[in-house]
């Protein structure tokens, strides 16, 4: 499908969504109060202006960047706090049914009668504002500090005793081009290059803007550092930018960094040997003219089965693919870690595993937090990471 279409069907999807959960919020927090004059004048017009922010920070910039910049952080901030509000909006009524149920069961009408009053409602209603406003500035907060280092330790058992100890160091879901500019790139460049790794690895959603705007943000990463290289697949994001598919890879790989598209390569050491594939996004297919689909056959086509494959895949959906072709290892990003919970909630229910560690079948799958953030600059209980995979040799490895 064309990219034009493809962010039109987005957006009108996006727009029937954003103006349904305004409208929720002025039933809930200007009718049901029952706000009147001024006061009436004043939430009907705020919700209305939310709305339209929420819309025109996503689409103005591409149409109109200097514009949609300017409103790209209060319109980001209003659409995480809107996730935010909505969630305790909807517990609330969750226990304004239950207490309704529970008084048609008791015969007790004491607590459907207290959420009927108009002085509950407003009650309730400032209690949903001052909470939305605490939680959203604390997720705020969390995105203002330093990404800090996850080491998780993977054993693998076929891994030879003479690799146990190799080191990957994983970022994903950068998103560079949204809100995080070139001083973020430059932080978490160095912040990989410390810890000396074997292999660096970006799994995918590196940016989210045209080459042109990008190259000097960018061109930190050039000076990734790694014994055996610096390797990168493709997220769903890549598809997305103004500029195409294959251009940005040509530019990653300009920068030093190999791009594993359905392919693997041999990482040899005196230690010994095993073998790092990639493959393209789940969602390329719907992108025929940007470069392959995903395809774990033809990544894993020609090695040594009796060595150790790390599969690297944007999306977790992937690894029921790889458990077929037995690869060892799966690292993917995608989820966020949820970003925002309760959101990896629903995030579940289109990817199998949203964060951490996890097994399927004979194949481990890590899935990170995600090293920056998409949308709103907030992560609440998900925090982002760089991630030190340390590749432990089990007792039963030769």
């Amino acid at each position: 499908m064309p990219r034009a279409a493809t962010f039109v069907i987005f957006l009108t999807i996006a727009c029937a969504i954003v103006a349904g959960v305004h409208f929720y919020f002025w039933t809930r927090l200007v009718r049901d109060t029952q706000l009147a004059g001024w006061a009436r004048t004043a939430g009907t017009a705020l919700f209305t202006t939310l709305a339209t922010l929420v819309v025109a920070s996503v689409m103005l910039r591409r149409v109109w960047p200097i514009i949609g910049t300017v409103l790209a952080w209060p319109g980001f901030i209003w659409m995480g706090a809107m996730f935010i509000l909505l969630v305790i909006l909807l517990s609330i009524d969750f226990l304004h049914v239950v207490g309704v149920l529970a008084s048609r069961v008791s015969g007790v009408t004491f607590l459907s009668e207290v959420f009927r009053l108009v002085s509950t409602k407003r009650i309730l209603a400032s209690v949903a504002l001052l909470g939305t406003t605490a939680v959203t500035a604390a997720a705020v907060y969390t995105t203002r500090t330093d990404v800090k280092v996850k080491q998780i330790d993977i054993i693998l058992d076929r891994l030879p005793r003479g690799l146990d100890g190799t080191r990957l160091v994983m970022m994903s879901d950068l998103h560079v081009g949204g809100l995080l500019g070139r001083d973020f790139v430059e932080k978490v460049t160095a912040t990989a290059n410390r810890l000396d790794a074997d292999a660096i690895v970006i799994v995918g959603d590196l940016v989210d803007d045209s080459i042109e705007r990008l190259r000097p943000t960018l061109a930190p990463l050039a000076g990734l550092h790694a014994r055996h290289g610096v390797f990168f697949v493709t997220g769903n994001h890549e598809y997305y930018t103004p500029s195409p598919t294959r251009a940005w890879l040509a530019e990653i790989e300009r920068m030093g960094i190999h791009v594993l598209h359905n392919r693997h390569v041999t990482i040899d050491s005196e230690r010994g040997s095993f073998d790092l594939a990639g493959v393209a996004d789940h969602g390329a297919a719907r992108f025929p003219n940007e470069g392959p689909r995903e395809d774990v056959g033809q990544a894993l086509a020609g090695r040594d089965p009796s060595r150790v494959v790390v599969l690297l895949a944007h999306q977790p959906k992937t690894v029921f693919e790889a458990a077929k072709h037995g690869v060892d290892l799966q690292l993917s990003g995608h989820t966020h870690g949820g970003q925002i919970q309760p959101w990896g909630a629903l995030v579940r229910l289109q990817q199998p595993f949203v964060r951490g560690l996890h097994r399927l079948g004979p194949t481990q799958i890590y899935v990170s937090n995600g090293t920056g953030f998409w949308g709103p600059p907030m992560r609440l209980f998900a925090p982002a990471e760089v991630t030190e995979i340390v590749l432990r040799a089990s007792g039963r490895s030769p």
